[in-house]
């Protein structure tokens, strides 16, 4: 693929993703005028060096220890010594995209040209991406403030040569033989470098960047399913109407409903039971588009925070050169609170919120295609010969605890506090915390609908000869390549996860994209 130039200013989520996942394998590189910006910063840092001017964290040490002052050649020491203390995450490691995702976006925020660092210093971090070697990084230690300090230590512990990192088969091994076989030399740090690299919010924003991707596919996805189930309901799509969105104009809303419409239209299903007499469906049904819509809506502010975020210069303290034009080493190092998570902390448990209620909406569909005393009669638990063969009854009970642990889950992190760092660092944000709980959020809301799915493709299989309409047989067709019509019972949970790959993979949103 075309290379990917970073410069801290117009990094895109979607790039994130590329870059994230190693099967597309686009190469990264430092724009060259980001590398001009980057060196001019540079130059102010190693103008307040040479002039043992007193600075947080590059002539002083940090937290609490602000005070105490750093000379001559401790300055250097002070770099590895403030790696090797804060790599202290425990835990399951950051999957091999999200660890990928926090070093291209660490990377992207040192090129905006405000952290003081040496350009070669972002290179490593790109041969590092460009060349498979991918540290490991504990999954937990980040209270979100003075950001993500934990996890990038083990992101700067791995340039410097120590700790460990995984292999291509992801296996661990030591990362100074990862750096070896990638024939990339350990970084040596100078003045400021430690500081910048392990001081901000990319951990977290990595994660929630990667979930905001996959919930922007479920919520599209269960626009598909929605509809699926709702024509395998014999439910009406007067609620849908265009005027009933116009009069409460939320966008998420107006966004599904028109979804529908399309997805329902010239449904011979639909046609069947026109003149009946029920005058309109349970909510999880008619409401579709306000519960979807308000999904829709929440995941389009949060895409706002983390774009932001993804170009922007979270680390502490910040470089300022008075005339960017010149390499003269002018400037201000200011002291500032970037780094804290909070934005991000409060957008990451938005999203776990909002998909809780796309995976409860989608669980009460199903428990309506299931239970005959709502189902309009289809068969009890969508089972042939129910009784001898129990059918969907499981599932629904599957996805119900799904449900349930997402309600857990979706108490919002970033409501705590516990003081760190002798109470210097006196309020901190736990975004780490609600980025971790939401990667299983997703993965069960992932879950639910994959169930969902494979019990409105049944539904509308009993229904036959009447046929839903054309997207919505695309859809089904696309749900039977993975997943064959239940005739007996039989071992679901291989059909449950070859539909969540489905799903996964955008193919059933693509109907509504």
């Amino acid at each position: 693929m075309k290379a990917l130039h970073i410069n801290g200013n117009d990094l895109t989520l979607e790039a994130v993703r590329e870059v994230a996942h190693t099967d597309v394998h686009r190469p990264v590189l430092l724009d060259p005028d980001a590398r001009e910006a980057v060196n001019r910063a540079r130059a102010v840092v190693d103008a307040l060096v040479a002039n043992n001017k007193i600075s947080y964290a590059i002539t002083t040490g940090v937290g609490m220890l602000s005070d105490v002052h750093i000379v001559g050649d401790q300055v250097r020491e002070l770099q590895v010594n403030l790696v090797r203390s804060h790599a202290v995450g425990v835990g399951e490691p950051l999957s091999i995209p999200d660890t990928r995702a926090m070093m291209l976006l660490r990377a992207n925020s040192l090129s905006k040209g405000n952290s003081g660092v040496r350009a070669i210093t972002i290179d490593t971090i790109c041969e590092m991406l460009n060349r498979g070697v991918t540290p490991m990084v504990p999954s937990q230690g980040s209270v979100g403030a003075s950001g993500d300090l934990a996890p990038l230590a083990h992101l700067a512990l791995a340039m410097i040569g120590e700790g460990e990192c995984f292999d291509e088969k992801g296996a661990r091994i030591a990362s100074a033989e990862a750096l070896k076989r990638a024939q990339i030399k350990p970084l040596v740090l100078q003045a400021k470098e430690a500081v910048s690299l392990i001081n901000g919010t990319q951990a977290m924003l990595a994660i929630g960047a990667l979930m905001l991707l996959a919930a922007e596919t479920l919520v599209d996805t269960a626009d598909v399913i929605g509809a699926m189930a709702c024509d395998a309901l014999k439910g009406t799509n007067v609620a849908f109407d265009e005027r009933i969105q116009r009069a409460r104009p939320h966008a998420g809303q107006i966004k599904t409903a028109a979804n529908l419409r399309r997805l329902l239209e010239q449904s011979e299903i639909r046609e069947s039971h026109r003149d009946c007499g029920r005058v309109q469906d349970a909510y999880s049904l008619r409401c579709i588009p306000q519960v979807h819509g308000a999904v829709r809506d929440t995941l389009a502010h949060c895409r706002a925070v983390f774009e932001i975020e993804t170009n922007s210069a979270v680390d502490n303290p910040l470089v300022f050169v008075k005339n960017p034009k010149l390499m003269d080493g002018e400037g201000d190092v200011l002291s500032g609170g970037n780094f804290h998570g909070e934005p991000l902390g409060f957008a990451l448990d938005f999203i776990a919120i909002a998909l809780s209620a796309l995976a409860g909406i989608s669980e009460r569909r199903l428990e309506r295609m299931v239970n005959p005393a709502l189902s309009e009669g289809l068969p009890p638990f969508l089972a042939p010969g129910a009784g001898m063969n129990s059918g969907f009854m499981m599932p629904q009970v599957t996805a119900a605890a799904l449900v349930s642990e997402n309600k857990v889950l979706a108490h919002p992190a970033s409501v705590d506090s516990i003081t760190t760092s002798g109470n210097k660092e006196d309020f901190v944000s736990m975004g780490m915390i609600a980025a971790n709980k939401l990667k299983k959020v997703v993965e069960n809301t992932r879950n639910t609908l994959a169930i969902e799915a494979m019990a409105a493709a049944q539904a509308i299989d009993f229904l036959a000869p009447l046929k839903t309409s054309k997207p919505l047989q695309h859809a089904h067709a696309a749900i039977r390549v993975v997943c064959a019509t239940m005739e007996k019972d039989r071992v679901m949970y291989q059909d449950f996860a070859r539909i969540a790959e489905l799903i996964a993979s955008g193919k059933l949103a693509d109907l509504v994209r």
